[in-house]
């Protein structure tokens, strides 16, 4: 098999060096529903080779034909392409627009790693698309990488271009995890101090919270809405769904400090907090008042205009309870409720959510701490902690997406060598991305069909740049993204070692993209952090 990643369906080329050249005659010949991915197939391959590439029907050796065919959505789904390349052209054809997207991914890949150059680097080459054919559609409906810009701000550029690999990848769901107690990054315009006070905290912790090191300077920053709404089209020309997260009850306090009155203030003084300059979990969470309730439906009002998706993602995770339990104001409250306890309270204030979104035809998505006192029947469930919240909302009959932190939590280190920057958590490598299952083996069918899919979580607390950032999500990225598309054997019969001999075409086409990868010898010198604390855990890390 070529280098191709994910690793298709069905494969077969042939043995000669025949194929399709793509030269100045060649023309993209558009069918209905097809038009933007001509579009962006002309932006990179014309970038990319320097040839116009432009709309039209041309003769047998020269076209790239685009189709969606309904006829193919019944065993391909949506999201499955055939492709077809010889001497007499190339012919993509999608059971829908995604379909024909995707395809175009994989015809980009046959070019070869220059394809994903922005200008040509041998303008006298020859473009071969060998003869190919490919038939494909993914596993899992859900293909998502979490991106938190809330502890270390990513400008827009660098999320669009997040975008762009996330495509490369046929990765479909992005998680922009816009808000926590070390900043609020989107623009809410009835609230505007929740960016221009929570979106800036005046330092940072350099490290994991137990380290001595501090960087004595602002950091911060936020998207406005035109931001927002740049982002979220640019993912829809890619077929990526974007679920904003808006962390409630806890997580919150970079919203207690832009607006006091949110906080728990028979408690605390709620006016003496700022954004937090630290990292781990902040007592400080949101008090279960109407008026907070009428404040986050404010915000979530706004949100429900800038983000069209299905579902938005309202964290409830690691709320710590301690002020609910010294407050006579979330006591009152537990006693009309008649609730039993604070985990009650949590799920009371998750389910009027749930209610409120369910009823502007929206779903709610959470961390699975959610479970925790009952959950409303329409949530669904990002399972962290392991697998086991994940099991638990399938037997319940909810929806789940498996992203269990021993397993695909990119921030946890590489390697267990000394080099290795800032280490966090149990080793991943590269071979346990690629054994990673989603689906439980104790869910039964029907349970299973509860899964919606996968994702891997990029949490930022110890990546202060973009540099930072790549050298964690890849080359780790591209195991997780065949995981979640193709339809691999179980985790021990998986060919490891063939996925790293195309690993090695691959490592080809991230240098050509500008991704800063952990290479496989280890960290160059600039990516290490020497003397730089974190908190590596020892051992195998749980499967469950």
């Amino acid at each position: 098999m070529t280098g191709l990643i994910p690793a298709p369906t069905t494969w077969r080329d042939a043995d000669s060096a025949d194929g399709f050249v793509i030269d100045e005659n060649t023309v993209i010949d558009a069918g209905p529903g097809t038009e933007a991915t001509a579009r962006w197939l002309r932006g990179v391959l014309g970038a990319a080779t320097g040839l116009a590439l432009p709309p039209g029907a041309g003769a047998d050796g020269q076209t790239v034909r685009l189709r969606v065919h309904s006829e193919d959505a019944g065993h391909l789904g949506p999201e499955g392409y055939k492709l077809y390349a010889d001497g007499d052209g190339v012919a993509l054809h999608g059971g829908g627009p995604a379909g024909v997207f995707w395809g175009a991914q994989t015809l980009r890949q046959l070019l070869g790693p220059d394809a994903f150059r922005r200008a040509p680097v041998d303008p006298g080459r020859q473009w071969l698309v060998p003869t190919t054919f490919v038939e494909d559609s993914p596993r899992f409906r859900w293909r998502g990488l979490m991106l938190d810009v809330a502890r270390h701000f990513m400008p827009k550029e660098g999320v669009l271009r997040y975008l762009d690999l996330m495509a490369a990848h046929k990765l479909n769901v992005f998680h922009f995890h816009l808000t926590d107690d070390q900043g609020w990054r989107v623009e809410i315009k009835r609230y505007p101090k929740l960016t221009e006070i929570g979106s800036w905290r005046a330092r940072t912790k350099f490290g994991h919270r137990a380290s001595p090191l501090w960087e004595e300077k602002p950091h911060g920053g936020f998207y406005t809405q035109d931001d927002i709404r740049e982002i979220v089209a640019y993912a829809a020309e890619r077929h990526i769904t974007v679920v904003p997260e808006i962390d409630v009850p806890g997580h919150s306090q970079a919203a207690i400090a832009a607006y006091p009155e949110l906080g728990n203030t028979d408690v605390i003084d709620t006016t003496s907090l700022t954004v937090w300059d630290s990292w781990g979990i902040s007592e400080n969470v949101l008090a279960p008042t109407d008026n907070t309730l009428r404040f986050y439906e404010g915000v979530f009002e706004e949100l429900l205009g800038l983000f069209p998706g299905e579902f938005l993602h309202v964290g409830g995770d690691e709320c710590l309870k301690d002020q609910w339990r010294r407050s006579p104001t979330a006591q009152a409250r537990m006693e009309e409720l008649s609730l039993a306890d604070e985990d009650a309270l949590q799920s009371w204030f998750i389910r009027h959510f749930d209610t409120w979104l369910s009823a502007r035809g929206r779903r709610l998505i959470g961390w699975d701490e959610i479970l925790e006192g009952g959950l409303a029947d329409g949530a669904a469930v990002s399972s962290w902690r392991g697998y086991q919240g994940g099991i638990a909302a399938a037997r319940a009959g909810h929806d789940v997406v498996m992203c269990p932190e021993q397993q695909v939590y990119l921030d946890h280190r590489q390697h267990d060598g000394a080099d290795e920057p800032v280490p966090i958590g149990y080793v991943r490598t590269l071979e346990d991305v690629y054994r990673f299952e989603p689906v439980p083996p104790e869910l039964t069918p029907d349970q299973a069909r509860h899964v919606l899919g996968a994702q891997a979580n990029v949490w930022t607390e110890v990546m202060e740049n973009q540099a930072r950032v790549d050298y964690q999500t890849f080359p780790r990225l591209a195991a997780f993204a065949e995981v979640a598309w193709s339809a691999l054997p179980a985790p021990a019969e998986r060919n490891f070692a063939g996925f790293e001999r195309r690993m090695t075409a691959h490592y080809r086409l991230l240098d050509a993209l500008g991704v800063g990868y952990r290479p496989p010898a280890g960290p160059w010198p600039w990516q290490q952090r020497p003397g730089v604390l974190g908190r590596p855990i020892e051992g195998a890390p749980p499967n469950r």
